[in-house]
């Protein structure tokens, strides 16, 4: 247990010593907040002057929640450098050093990349739906409206295993430029363009960026069977990482 408990705090440590990795996660805190006060102030505009480009299905509970579908591409791009910078860089040579265990290795880098997400993902999911209804002035929604506690829940959860997700991915690859460059459209604009194409559409609602979005959705039926599509993705990207870091020479 000492062992499992030094090998996380190594990781840590790893994790405050090794900048691009931690500006990413620090990333996520002003891109959020920063599209969810654009969000909310745009709305509010569009609102007050009667704009007919304000989109049909505009919900305030659910523009509160906007920001962080953008923020979380700074968590995407931590998940995956906290895993494949030490490849690329080759220090997982002398992290296999320290630590000869692969598996307590990668459970280690597993559960820092989780508490990591999870203690930003709070407090700026939270953060970002306040100050979208600030910047929504009258037309905004208490965050105790019906369906918001749910959906705010729902978002830290989606945040925190689509970083994992990221990880195992990177894991796999044991690299940071396929990932990326797979991961990183697909969650800006790819899977909501195959949402609308007819040949695609029933297909991409089970990519876990479409289906983890349910978890976030005010009112969503479907969050339970989002969440459990999401986490299946997950559980296969970190065991797929798993064995890749297992068999695989570094």
């Amino acid at each position: 247990m000492s062992e499992t408990l030094a090998a996380v705090r190594a990781e840590f440590t790893k994790l405050r010593g090794v900048r691009s990795t931690f500006l990413a996660l620090l990333l996520f805190v002003p891109l959020s907040i920063a599209v969810a006060a654009l969000g909310g102030w745009s709305a509010k505009n569009a609102i007050d002057s009667d704009n007919p480009g304000l989109r049909s299905d505009f919900t305030p509970e659910q523009a509160g929640l906007d920001g962080i579908l953008y923020g979380q591409l700074a968590l995407i791009v931590f998940g995956v450098l906290i895993v494949a910078g030490e490849y690329t860089s080759g220090m997982m040579r002398v992290s296999l050093l320290a630590v000869p265990r692969r598996g307590r290795l990668y459970a280690a880098k597993t559960a820092v990349t989780a508490v990591a997400a999870l203690a930003v993902a709070v407090p700026v999911t939270l953060a970002s739906y306040l100050v979208t209804q600030s910047a929504l002035g009258p037309h905004g929604a208490s965050i105790g409206t019906d369906g918001v506690p749910r959906a705010l829940a729902g978002a830290i959860v989606y945040l925190t295993l689509m970083s994992l997700f990221a990880a195992g991915v990177a894991a796999t690859a044991r690299s940071a430029v396929l990932p990326l460059a797979v991961l990183l459209p697909m969650v800006l604009a790819g899977s909501q363009i195959l949402s609308v194409i007819g040949a695609t559409k029933d297909v991409v609602r089970y990519f876990p960026d479409r289906a983890g979005t349910q978890l976030l959705t005010v009112g969503s039926h479907d969050a339970t069977t989002g969440f459990l599509v999401l986490l299946a993705w997950t559980a296969a990207a970190l065991a797929a990482g798993y064995l890749r870091h297992r068999r695989w020479d570094t």
